[in-house]
């Protein structure tokens, strides 16, 4: 996501209007005279989490003084509310940083329980937070009630239908949060290579498609990524039809294996049914890539 602006000259400017000396601006933000100086003439920027004491030193907001242009990202939301990476850990009640550096970083979603406390410290809503964290993971989900371009004549989705990939980088991070023991980007790439039988996939690489720091890639690459991810290459088509199936597939799939999960209880669908369904699906999902589907039982 897009760091905040810091133009020099802006302030300078914004101190000598509010008549504060170069040593009461530092004292407010914990620097040295000389650093605030070397910020001012360009010759170094400060750290993103010491932009909202900036701010509040000039007595400007942070918004108008230091804009961002986009949607804030977890490392965002902790740089607003002036935290240091390494002093998360304090919040979260853990040994080292190591929960909120991995989300960050797209390694690793936060746990439940870190959620809550974080918030709290960030100044925003549990739901705020999740909505930076997915961004933070190369999705970039719009706020509540925010116009999204080409969102006109839309349905609205139904309470617990789930939100459907659309980016590379999206697709990565929910085939990647389906599985028990998401695997590392090392790991898919030696996996897809592995599979494929071709040396495709660095570590570097799939990191860079899975954060959306690369958008694109070769078909080779994207084969070897879906061999390691265990799922068709046809999840990366941007053509509707396919899209279409591929959709109904991961939708379909999800709420049966919910109903396999009651074992059977009230609600759940009879053996032969079931098996049809699945038919039916991987048939779709056949028909798409032009082989055969599974039989059904008789």
């Amino acid at each position: 996501m897009p760091a905040r602006r810091f133009d020099p000259n802006r302030v300078l400017l914004a101190r000598r209007e509010g008549g504060f000396k170069q040593t009461d601006v530092a004292s407010h933000v914990g620097v040295s005279g000389a650093r605030v100086s070397a910020w001012e003439t360009g010759r170094s920027v400060p750290d993103p989490e010491k932009l909202p004491r900036l701010a509040e030193a000039l007595n400007r907001d942070l918004d108008d003084l230091f804009p961002r242009d986009g949607r804030p990202d977890l490392a965002d939301l902790r740089a607003d509310a002036g935290y240091t990476q390494a002093a998360t850990k304090e919040l979260t009640g853990t040994s080292t940083a190591g929960p909120v550096a991995a989300a960050e970083n797209a390694q690793r979603r936060l746990a439940e329980e870190y959620e809550p406390k974080l918030a709290e410290a960030y100044g925003v809503s549990v739901e705020a937070l999740r909505r930076a964290q997915d961004r933070s993971f190369g999705i970039d989900v719009p706020e509540p009630g925010e116009a999204v371009p080409g969102a006109e004549g839309q349905e609205p989705r139904l309470r617990g239908e789930e939100m459907l990939p659309e980016t590379l980088a999206e697709k990565i991070t929910y085939l990647l949060e389906r599985l028990p023991i998401p695997p590392s980007d090392a790991q898919l790439a030696a996996l897809g290579n592995d599979r494929t039988g071709r040396e495709v996939l660095t570590e570097d690489l799939v990191r860079d498609l899975r954060t959306g720091k690369v958008s694109s890639a070769q078909d080779d690459v994207l084969d070897a990524l879906a061999e390691a991810l265990d799922t068709t290459p046809l999840i990366w088509s941007q053509d509707a039809d396919v899209q279409r199936i591929i959709g109904g597939t991961m939708l379909l799939r999800g709420q049966i294996s919910a109903i396999a999960a009651r074992g059977g209880e009230e609600k759940g669908l009879p053996a032969d049914l079931l098996d049809f369904i699945l038919h039916e699906v991987d048939k779709a999902r056949s028909e798409a890539q032009g082989g055969p589907g599974r039989p059904a039982l008789p």
